[in-house]
């Protein structure tokens, strides 16, 4: 079992490092700019649309191969953080985002966009294992802030970047320009920064190894994982609906050619489930799923009569309740899987978001696809009634791990030994215990 990590001593000797705490924050930092900048191109997509002739399923594949390309480094490289460090991992994906926000600067047509959004979703991939597993390595013994950032700061991100999208869509006289310039130089900068942050992964050997492409979950996590499957896909498969075609859903079925509307319903969504994921997360990880899933049923059912009737308010009034739901769902997912106590968080993170990325990537290439036959309503309605399927599942699954969790024996507490160490020492799985407080036993 490997003993609690003390960060200044993994980063001793290798320059210049910021403090824990101002490294976790800055990771933090990280994760939310390359949220946003997955999101931002959103309500550029009926821009696109317009100037390059793109029909919904061009503008569906645009969205996919960021998903796809982030799929792919997630398998590669989802792991390599575990055996090179986290601090390299990281500094070499932000320049690869800043390589693609310079591509998505220049684009003059459709391909150079899927170029630039491929190049972008690899950057990003190999970027979130190792984030989220430094966030994870990086929080103070006890907290539950690392898992509570990990989806706060993807939420955040995606809310900002979409807002941020739709405003200079609407506004700035090239907005393209203005977005993708600051965000190349935001990404030079947080390269540079990440090299501060305290490394938490010693070098260790296997790195080609773990280049292997594998979805790697351990053997105890495995039926709370399956557990959590179908909220995490019936959340990212919602997500992936608003931000691809968000946009064409406020302008073709709610009649608003305002982009900052259009920017304003995409970032509701995941604003939704920073703000419900801050004020429950003091829940435990069963009942925040199954609050979540309950919320994203009610959600996903609600925007039937909004794209039927059609009615903007009662659209963002199911976003809302559709976003509460996403954001706790994943929360209590990840704060579940957060206990383990093997080392190798960065590939479990990685399956996490393979299972999230392909729910995000897959449905939105097929609506986009079903669009020209079914038409936008329909397909948009046939959409959110899987969805709403799926959530319905997620909660009798909950349910049912939580009764398994009330009937099982309590736990007997631990008699530690006395000695040197025993009075400021901790184990990890102890220590990751305490992070989640979760109910869930061994065999749910």
């Amino acid at each position: 079992m490997p003993t609690p990590f003390p960060p200044t001593s993994i980063s001793a000797g290798r320059g210049p490092t910021l403090s824990p705490a101002a490294g976790f924050w800055l990771l933090g930092t990280a994760q939310i700019m390359l949220m946003a900048a997955s999101s931002a191109p959103s309500p550029l997509y009926s821009e696109y649309a317009r100037q390059w002739g793109l029909s919904p399923a061009s503008v569906t594949i645009v969205f996919a191969v960021y998903a796809l390309g982030l799929l792919s480094a997630l398998l590669v490289a989802g792991g390599l953080s575990d055996h090179l460090g986290r601090r390299p991992v990281l500094a070499a994906a932000i320049l690869g985002e800043a390589a693609a926000m310079a591509v998505l600067l220049t684009a003059r047509g459709e391909g150079q966009l899927v170029a630039g959004r491929a190049l972008q979703g690899l950057a990003t991939g190999a970027a979130l294992g190792a984030i989220s597993a430094g966030l994870i390595d990086l929080q103070r013994p006890g907290s539950r802030l690392g898992s509570l950032l990990n989806i706060a700061g993807t939420t955040v991100g995606l809310a900002a970047g979409a807002l941020a999208g739709g405003a200079l869509t609407q506004y700035a006289p090239s907005p393209h320009i203005v977005l993708f310039s600051l965000l190349t130089v935001v990404s030079v900068a947080l390269a540079m920064a990440v090299l501060l942050v305290p490394e938490t992964s010693p070098r260790r050997p296997g790195a080609l190894a773990s280049l292997r492409p594998r979805v790697s979950v351990p053997q105890a996590d495995r039926k709370a994982f399956g557990t959590a499957v179908p909220s995490m896909i019936a959340s990212w498969a919602i997500g992936g609906l608003y931000l691809s075609l968000g946009s064409s859903l406020t302008a073709d079925i709610l009649h608003t050619g305002n982009h900052l509307v259009a920017g304003l319903v995409v970032a509701l969504l995941p604003g939704a489930a920073a703000v419900a994921c801050v004020l429950l997360r003091g829940l435990t990880p069963l009942r925040m799923m199954l609050f979540g899933s309950t919320a994203l049923a009610a959600g996903t059912a609600l925007t039937l009569p909004a794209l039927l009737a059609p009615s903007m308010a009662l659209l963002f009034a199911a976003t809302a309740v559709a976003g509460s739901g996403f954001g706790t769902a994943f929360l209590g997912a990840l704060r579940m899987l957060a206990q383990t106590a093997h080392d190798r968080r960065a590939q479990l993170f990685a399956s996490v978001y393979v299972v999230c990325y392909l729910a995000n990537s897959v449905p939105a290439v097929a609506a986009g696809l079903a669009v020209p036959a079914a038409g936008l309503r329909a397909t948009a309605v046939g959409y959110a009634a899987t969805v709403t399927a799926l959530a319905l599942l997620s909660v009798l699954l909950t349910t049912a791990a939580l009764r398994r969790a009330a009937q099982a024996p309590a736990a007997p507490t631990p008699v530690v030994a006395a000695g040197p160490r025993a009075a400021d020492s901790r184990s990890p799985a102890r220590e990751r215990a305490s992070d989640a407080e979760s109910p869930v036993p061994s065999d749910v």
